[in-house]
């Protein structure tokens, strides 16, 4: 649960960025974003799987930038 104090000077803007800043931070939307639905364990390790697969590429991409760059 998320919980700020609204200090006797500060404006309702300054108070909802912190706000929104502090939820961000914990994390609650995308837990909620991600309980909205059921998914499959197919379909939670194919997720995995692609996500491995774009993490691999863009090593790869910038190992061959980094590589380039010292020749």
């Amino acid at each position: 649960m998320v919980h700020i104090t609204i200090g006797a000077n500060e404006s309702f803007d300054a108070a909802l960025r912190r706000f929104n800043k502090k939820v961000q931070q914990e994390g609650i939307i995308t837990e909620t974003r991600r309980r909205k639905a059921y998914d499959k364990p197919s379909v939670l390790r194919k997720k995995k799987e692609a996500t491995k697969r774009r993490k691999a590429r863009r090593a790869a991409m910038k190992a061959a930038e980094a590589e380039a760059r010292a020749l």
